[in-house]
């Protein structure tokens, strides 16, 4: 397929995660999350703060604190709603850093609904607040 996305969700970046990063609302937290991925992916730094809770995210988040790594595969293992505004995604990132081997990243992320839009609020058990 021609511009799969980044995402590996099987679809053309156009039809997932392209109108997320354009400002559309993820209809749930684990579409925001492979938006976030492809976002980390395409080195999207503002997308990836502006969904990105309030009360957890970091003060700045720069294009050159993006580069150096490559994204390599994701795979969302589960997502649970746990209730109307909170949600669960956990799920493995394949990426590569400079000259090194690939690595895996293992997430377990936590999701709120605020005012019809999910936010990004940490890793499940390491949520610090600001």
């Amino acid at each position: 397929m021609k511009n799969r996305c980044p995402c590996h969700s099987g679809t053309s970046y156009a039809d997932c995660c392209q109108p997320l990063h354009a400002g559309t609302a993820a209809p749930d937290a684990e579409r925001l999350m492979r938006s976030r991925y492809s976002a980390y992916a395409l080195k999207l730094p503002d997308y990836i703060l502006e969904t990105w809770h309030a009360n957890t995210r970091p003060a700045s988040l720069s294009l050159a604190e993006l580069n150096g790594i490559k994204w390599l595969k994701l795979q969302v293992l589960s997502y649970r709603q746990t209730d109307a505004g909170h949600a669960e995604v956990a799920f493995m990132a394949t990426y590569q850093s400079g000259q090194q081997k690939k690595s895996i990243l293992k997430e377990h992320s936590l999701f709120e609904c605020v005012d019809g839009r999910w936010l990004y609020l940490g890793e499940k058990g390491h949520l610090h607040k600001n």
